[in-house]
């Protein structure tokens, strides 16, 4: 298949580019600055600078990863509308993409594949949040929602669209876990306020299973949760990392201290959500990773 990644460069995206090309795959993929990547990439990955180039070279699938890092800086009114319009604009351009091909050839891709977060559901407290969760209304969840809505747009032109909302992605070279090891390594770390709130996660390893089952089960459709089905909270998860590293884990980050320090964005780290994989677990998708010590025990 010819499949169009957009934030293909990024943590998750690099991880499933390698997986597709080494399953076949023809890659496309977008890029503000193509020269820049290409090194990274296979050789035969076709890279351009928005979906809509691809009119010449139409793609099967889309998966859509694309969007500014959420908690690269403090959430001025200036940040939250940066956050919104870097996943809006090259959303928007996907769906684009959908009509004039549609109008161009009469075929569009059979499937966009769409990232979204956990932080669609907002805080949450200790329930079990499935796909069916109505939300708590913060900018997390403003911010999920209206990407969301933007990917649904393709719909109207007969592509497939499934949103899949992830959790903590994990793997020792990005992502959360790229930030707190150090720190955990030098016997520093701890658990953030009480500890209580649910950090769901996820092995980058079944991410990328979970975008290529969603590419490929034309049955499936909608919101999909990308997590774990065993969650843990954030005091737990802190000491299966500390045990796993054999150092420990006595220093912890008072609430108010984010608050104070970080504003709004501190809600990110104080709230969370019990979020289980039930879309996924209804279709029989397997796990290779189900419980935080079979990942840390693969990572580390």
């Amino acid at each position: 298949m010819r499949i169009l990644i957009t934030g293909g460069s990024g943590f998750v995206g690099q991880a499933l580019c390698q997986r597709l090309h080494e399953d076949g795959h023809r890659v496309l993929m977008t890029s503000r600055h193509p020269s820049r990547i290409l090194s990274q990439l296979p050789s035969d990955v076709e890279v351009r600078r928005w979906a809509s180039d691809f009119v010449d070279l139409p793609p099967e699938a889309i998966v859509n990863l694309a969007g500014a890092p959420i908690a690269a800086s403090r959430w001025s009114e200036g940040r939250k509308q940066e956050l919104l319009e870097s996943r809006l604009e090259i959303t928007r351009d996907i769906v684009a993409l959908c009509e004039q091909l549609q109008v161009s050839q009469g075929r569009v891709p059979d499937v966009l594949v769409s990232a979204s977060a956990m932080g669609y559901y907002g805080d949450q407290d200790e329930r079990d949040v499935s796909e069916e969760t109505p939300p708590h209304d913060e900018f997390s969840h403003q911010l999920c929602r209206d990407w969301e809505a933007a990917a649904s747009k393709a719909t109207q032109f007969g592509t497939r669209v499934a949103i899949l909302r992830l959790g903590l992605v994990l793997e020792a070279d990005g992502g959360m876990l790229a930030k707190v090891l150090p720190l955990f390594k030098l016997g520093l770390g701890g658990r953030i306020g009480n500890g209580r709130q649910y950090m769901p996660w996820v092995h980058r390893f079944d991410v990328v299973e979970m975008i290529l089952t969603l590419i490929q089960r034309n049955d499936l459709q909608g919101p999909f949760n990308g997590s774990a089905p065993q969650p843990v909270t954030n005091a737990a998860f802190t000491r299966a990392l500390a045990k796993q590293l054999g150092r420990p884990a006595w220093l912890p980050v008072p609430a108010i201290a984010l608050k104070v320090g970080l504003g709004e964005m501190s809600t990110l780290l104080l709230g969370g959500a019990k979020m289980l994989p039930s879309r996924f677990q209804e279709a029989g998708f397997t796990f290779r990773f189900s419980t935080l010590g079979e990942a840390l025990d693969d990572i580390l």
